[in-house]
């Protein structure tokens, strides 16, 4: 009998153990499986709205200046970065044929107007013949013949002289086109600025039979400069006249130029499927640091905010893992807080973002409320629909 009671006893603490053991696995197994959260504060700061692009330095007006004659570069006079004046002498095409020509052409004016008198005697004799036949037929003396010879020499005489006269004003058209070929032999700048290209050297020759060469490329004034932006298609229509534009470029990556946009074009451009927008950004440059055909990275500010009410982009992706596969979605931007160790979604209004952080316009959230981010205790992974964080207002 004693035995007996032993051995329940002995059951009863084994019974005892294990359940105690089972109790503890499981406990420490749910404490395990509890998810942790990765939460931020809700913070005022600064927040800059920008839209991203590269683009290249121009002057505001290049003037491609070119040759109308054909010929030999007998003389430079101007070189690169060269300052350049309205109406001053770049090259000289050797003058020498075009000389030539002029002489002749003028040699050819005095020819036709010495054929004008030749043609005004003819016709006095013709006339005077005319007259006296005209006498001797009314007296029988001629044949009627005669007179009608007469009378038609007179009118070729006539004539003749009209052509003659027609060849001097011909004439004299061919000596001012050759005196202007002559002109063109000088070239000469067409605006002020600056030489910024030079494509010619002394005693090469150059062809204007079918297409006008380009002899010297001039900015009219580099203290003004654009930017010839390509701003994708997605982001063009955020992109308005007078929005102000900060750049660096590679000469100088540690000073932060600034301009303004001053024209959005409509010609689309694709390469490759890619559709991209021409926005001209004007910029001052007054100690010519910047230089054509620089490559500027370009940030065009859409939105500017100071100490705004602002949540990390990743708490506006945050969905918790075990909400991810039940029923629909709730519509609109949201963030996920702790209640009582349980995520429980806010909805709430949003303003701008910079990629980093996102303006809250409204909702149930306050300065120092904590958002979660990101989901790191639990086996599961977070569910981040790729929504995107925000928009203009």
């Amino acid at each position: 009998m004693k035995l007996n009671v032993n051995k329940k006893i002995i059951i009863g603490i084994t019974c005892a153990v294990l359940l105690f053991a089972a109790g503890a696995f499981l406990f420490i197994g749910n404490r395990n499986n509890t998810p942790k959260y990765k939460v931020e504060k809700v913070a005022k700061g600064d927040i800059r709205a920008t839209v991203t692009a590269t683009g290249t330095m121009n002057a505001v007006v290049t003037v491609l200046v070119g040759t109308q004659v054909s010929g030999t570069i007998k003389s430079l006079y101007v070189d690169f970065n060269s300052p350049v004046k309205k109406g001053q002498i770049l090259a000289q095409i050797d003058p020498a044929t075009f000389h030539a020509q002029v002489e002749q052409a003028r040699a050819n004016l005095l020819l036709a107007k010495a054929n004008v008198e030749k043609s005004e005697a003819a016709l006095v004799d013709a006339g005077r013949t005319m007259e006296r036949n005209r006498v001797l037929f009314a007296r029988n003396l001629i044949a009627r013949s005669d007179l009608d010879t007469s009378e038609t020499n007179n009118q070729s005489a006539k004539a003749q002289l009209s052509a003659s006269k027609a060849q001097v004003e011909q004439a004299r058209a061919a000596l001012d086109f050759a005196e202007t070929n002559l002109k063109y032999t000088k070239i000469i700048s067409p605006v002020d600025g600056t030489v910024i290209s030079r494509n010619v050297d002394v005693g090469q020759t150059v062809a204007a039979s079918f297409q006008t060469p380009t002899l010297f490329n001039i900015a009219q004034d580099l203290t003004k400069m654009q930017i010839d932006t390509n701003v994708d298609e997605a982001d063009i229509g955020k992109i308005k006249v007078d929005q102000p534009v900060e750049f660096s470029v590679d000469a100088y990556p540690d000073t932060t130029f600034r301009g303004k946009v001053a024209e959005v074009r409509n010609a689309p451009t694709t390469i490759q499927n890619v559709v991209t927008y021409d926005v001209v950004v004007k910029v001052d440059n007054p100690d010519l640091k910047l230089k054509p055909g620089m490559t500027a990275n370009v940030s065009i500010i859409l939105a500017d905010k100071k100490e705004v009410l602002r949540i990390p982009n990743a708490a506006l992706r945050y969905r918790p893992a075990e909400r991810g596969k039940e029923g629909q979605p709730q519509k609109g931007p949201g963030v996920w807080v702790l209640e009582n160790r349980r995520p429980e979604r806010v909805s709430v209004t949003i303003g701008i973002t910079d990629g980093n952080y996102t303006e809250i316009l409204s909702g149930d959230l306050k300065e120092g409320n904590e958002v979660i981010v990101e989901e790191t205790g639990s086996g599961k992974k977070s569910s981040t629909p790729p929504i995107g964080p925000g928009f203009i207002r």
